[in-house]
């Protein structure tokens, strides 16, 4: 841990709210939480969106990937023959390029997204599982209508810049017509996910100050109301004339779920009265392709000074019976729609070619150096998950709410009675990391604004009462526990738990059931598992354009996220990998990179996710390389339930998924080539990083199959499987000597063992296994010395010999400076992993480089100077800031470097493991697949952190 006055003597970028909004704006916005936070991200509404810059191969690069190429155009025409979408497609192209526009999005995780820019438009329609639109609905605005006694002061605009080119002509009678007078220069947004602020300092009305604050239900640990599809947007009006002054506020909404599907027909909008004030339209959505149907509500509070009227349909086009331009001319005239609208009913099904929209409106008089707030809420209920093969499910917040397309009204009602105990326990949860002086200001909102993802990220979250009523699995599956819950190689009378479950980061013991071999699919049995234990289960994309559920290579940088703030999530998702692991799927699969055949899923390899059209059932939707084949894969399963285990307690999570943990190490044995106990790569791309081959031996790889080794020797004292720990400690002390004897060159660890001419490359990813270690407990796998002479290396060339630090690090550098471009990926700079670098310097002491080097991924994606890649963080860049993957899983790992500036107590109590005491073993006997699965008894040292587990 870092120590309370050791980080930085250096620059410290600071944005503080005096340089966006005046003071005396400041003083009078100071209440209510209506003033934006000290720190966040700020942009100002008039800021240039340019259109961002996707990354190109090389001539060198097509050539090589020529056959893949052809392979995958064939592979997409395919899917699309059946109406399916590729997981990877890069031949096609959405019309609404991507731009530097993004802001915070709205919701909780798991019940769809929709994401919301900085300048106020709603877009990247995420409602369909899979499926993203980014195109901005220009009609789903909020407005503002101001006039003053006396008559002589009215002000009507849109509370959005009017600098979009898709508006029309102002004499149509479409939202063209609409007041779009904001210039957005006296206008800021102020994002601190999960929340936003929007504050309109003079515009369009000089004296009426308006803050908006947008607010979603992410909250660490709070398993009900994150799931929630829902968001508040509260107003707090100031009026500094010497005049009452009458606001009305409007929110007007389109039948739609994105793209075109407004204009598919059958929607029906409806007005309701709700309980507490609360009032609005449902807006009953009819979607297409046989998905479930979808319902919105937008409502606003009534109070004793707000008064909330709606106009339950509107037009788009100029043959509707009521246009939009009516809409906004009745508003100019009487700041209020007709009450008698309330008993007007469902309206007709809209006809195909027609958009039908609906508007709440909220007034209030404001009194002269008055003040007045008004809240309004949007909410989508879609209850079902439909895959594209077949499988249902119901959405974790059905759980609360029910499956009727009503619930949407009781989501705005409870999100505008719940939010400020919402705020409450952000703000509790942020506090402590924005009030920490010894981190730079960058950091602390970036690190909560890169969350953003696990609402954006395409995640779904359902019930598990909705599991066992899908039937598709190909899956022939060995035990995984078994009834009497008694893992291999243990003795159940051996399995407690005496765990210290105590923890400042609200990490907890998690207590659910094993998995068993009669559940579905890869679902654990949770038939008795407590409503609270019971979480459901948990999907989230690789990237909006990698479409892939719970990408387990790239899981193994962002899962510190979920650790740290959903445990019960993410021991979920590595109970879901462990039954993986002992399942096999025979189906014949493709692999696109050389053409060969292969079965889809081999029993001991982890998968490299769990699908994408039936999650779960048919997992590997990758298909580039056959992964079970790579080399990283199981290391990492290994390392990441053992650094679940060690942070959680959970002791009945370490006897499920055991059998998997010797499953995954077994079955890297085959790749031990020469006996020396290390695994060797094969000559082609068989890691995360899969267009840059490797040979024989790797850093990545090998440093991964160290840690692994280590990390399963410590879990097995642990659960008692005292044997197989000797076994682990054994190869890992010869598999250290062969890697270093093989790979490291005095300063560093070369690439590979190879003779190819990017051999003696510079990894910036080659400590990997080593920032799972020291993040878990664990001793480090090679000397002090050598891991900071390592990071130095890394340091002195990947990051400030990549434009002087101001970039991240880029993936590969030859020792002579010069950047790696072998391959795309090794001349890229990859976010998430220089996050993960970054960790791993901070783990090392070196709390300096390690900010230094992440700051470079803020400078160019998140600063205003940057590249324009706020809230879509992509994969990876190049030299020039061109993008590869925006809206990418990996980013996450900036979580990796807030757990190494805070590591739990029970990783710091965790048991200490004595690599150097073995029994020593010939090379036959050190084989695992020699040795048969003996009972062991319990390492009488679990839980006393005094002793070395050396039994």
């Amino acid at each position: 841990m870092v120590g309370p006055n050791t980080l930085f003597h250096r620059r410290k970028h600071s944005w503080p709210p005096e340089e966006f909004i005046t003071k005396t704006t400041l003083q009078l916005l100071d209440f209510d939480s209506a003033a934006p936070p000290p720190h966040a991200w700020r942009r100002r509404l008039n800021c240039h969106a340019n259109i961002l810059k996707e990354f190109t191969i090389t001539f060198r690069e097509a050539i090589k990937m020529v056959r893949l190429g052809i392979r995958l155009w064939s592979y997409v025409r395919e899917e699309a023959s059946h109406g399916r979408k590729a997981p990877i497609d890069p031949f096609t192209k959405e019309n609404c390029k991507p731009s530097a526009s993004q802001g915070v999005p709205l919701g909780g995780m798991g019940s769809g997204s929709i994401s919301r820019g900085f300048r106020g438009e709603f877009k990247q329609w995420q409602i369909t599982p899979g499926t993203c639109d980014p195109s901005p609905m220009m009609s789903n605005q909020f407005s503002i209508f101001i006039s003053r006694e006396g008559g002589h002061k009215k002000y009507a605009s849109v509370l959005a810049p009017g600098q979009h080119g898709s508006l029309g002509k102002s004499r149509d009678k479409g939202i063209s017509s609409w007041g779009w007078n904001l210039n957005g220069q006296h206008s800021t947004y102020h994002a601190l996910f999960p929340r936003a602020w929007t504050v309109y300092d003079g515009e369009p009305d000089p004296e009426l100050k308006i803050s908006c604050r947008q607010i979603s239900p992410f909250i660490p640990n709070n398993y009900r109301d994150s799931s929630l599809p829902a968001a508040v947007f509260v107003y707090t009006l100031v009026n500094t004339g010497k005049e009452r002054a009458k606001v009305s506020l409007l929110f007007t909404w389109a039948n739609s779920i994105g793209g075109t599907s407004h204009m598919s027909g059958g929607h029906v909008n409806e007005p309701f009265i709700g309980e507490d004030g609360v009032s609005g339209v449902l807006l009953h959505h009819k979607t297409g392709k046989g998905n479930p149907p979808v319902t919105f509500a937008i409502s606003a509070c009534e109070t004793q000074n707000v008064n909330v009227t709606v106009l339950p349909y509107f037009g788009l086009s100029e043959d509707s019976s009521f246009t939009a331009k009516d809409m906004w001319d009745k508003m100019e005239k009487d700041g209020k729609f007709d009450q008698e609208n309330f008993n007007s009913g469902p309206s007709t099904p809209s006809t195909a070619g027609d958009t039908i929209c609906a508007a709440v409106s909220a007034s209030a008089w404001v009194e002269a150096h008055g003040k007045c707030t008004v809240s309004f809420a949007l909410s989508w209920s879609s209850p079902k998950v439909k895959f594209s093969k077949g499988s249902t499910y119901d959405r974790r917040y059905t759980k609360f709410y029910g499956t009727s397309p009503r619930a949407a009204l009781d989501l705005v009602h409870d999100a505008l009675t719940h939010y400020k105990r919402w705020e409450e326990d952000i703000e509790a949860w942020q506090n402590p990391i924005l009030r920490d002086d010894r981190l730079p200001e960058w950091y602390k909102f970036t690190l909560f604004n890169e969350l953003y993802f696990l609402v954006a990220g395409g995640t779904v979250w359902i019930d598990s009462a909705s599991i066992h009523a899908n039937g598709n699995s190909h899956l022939q599956q060995s035990d995984l526990g078994n009834s009497e819950g008694k893992a291999s190689g243990v003795d159940s009378k051996d399995q407690q738990n005496n765990l210290d479950n105590g923890d400042s980061n609200g990490i907890e013991s998690n207590g659910e059931a094993s998995v068993t071999d009669e559940s579905n699919g890869l679902f654990v049995d949770t038939s008795h598992v407590d409503d609270d234990d019971d979480v459901g289960r948990f999907l989230y994309l690789e990237g909006v354009e990698y479409v892939m559920w719970n990408t387990y290579d790239v899981h193994f940088y962002a899962s510190y996220a979920l650790l740290m703030l959903f445990p019960k999530i993410e021991l979920n998702i590595q109970r879901d990998f462990a039954k993986a692991v002992l399942s096999e799927d025979g189906r014949k699969v493709k692999f696109l990179a050389e053409g060969n055949l292969g079965i889809r899923k081999v029993r001991g390899a982890v998968p490299h996710d769990l699908g994408m059209h039936d999650p779960w059932n048919e997992m590997n939707a990758y298909n580039i390389h056959d992964t079970s084949k790579w080399k990283d894969l199981n290391p990492k399963f290994v390392l990441q339930v053992y650094r679940d285990f060690a942070a959680t307690g959970d002791y009945q999570f370490g006897i499920d998924v055991w059998p998997a943990v010797r499953a995954a190490m077994e079955y890297m044995e085959q790749f031990d080539r020469d006996n020396d106990d290390l695994i060797e790569n094969d000559g082609f791309p068989d890691q995360t990083y899969d267009t840059w081959t490797v040979h024989g031996v790797s850093a990545y790889c090998g440093c991964l199959w160290l840690a692994a080794l280590q990390a399963a020797a410590a879990m097995a004292l642990q659960i008692g499987d005292k044997f197989f720990a000797e076994l682990c400690k054994n190869k890992f002390l010869n598999a250290k000597a062969a890697l270093e004897a093989k790979l490291w060159n005095g300063t560093y660890f070369n690439y590979d063992s190879g003779a190819s001419s990017n051999s003696k490359s510079i990894q910036t990813d080659q400590l990997a296994g080593q920032w799972y270690t020291a993040s878990s407990g664990l001793p480090p796998i090679f000397e002090d010395s050598k891991i900071k002479s390592t990071l130095q290396k890394i340091f002195d060339f990947n990051v400030m010999k990549t434009k002087g630090g101001r970039m991240g690090a880029v993936n590969g550098m030859h020792p002579d400076g010069k950047v790696d471009e072998t391959c795309m990926q090794s001349r890229e700079i990859w976010t998430g992993v220089t996050y993960a670098a970054a960790a791993t310097m901070i783990l090392s002491g070196m709390e300096e480089q390690g900010f230094t080097t992440a700051e470079g991924i803020f400078t160019a994606g998140w600063s205003e100077e940057g590249f324009g890649y706020w809230f879509q963080t992509p994969e990876g860049w190049t030299m020039d800031g061109h993008y590869r993957s925006l809206i990418y899983m990996r980013p996450l790992a900036i979580w990796g470097m807030q757990w190494a500036l805070s590591l739990p107590k029970a990783i710091l109590d965790a048991p200490k493991i004595n690599m150097m005491d073995r029994v020593h073993m010939s090379p036959r006997s050190r084989r695992f697949s020699h040795n048969s699965r003996v009972v062991t008894h319990k390492a009488t040292c679990f839980g006393d952190s005094s002793l070395s587990c050396s039994c």
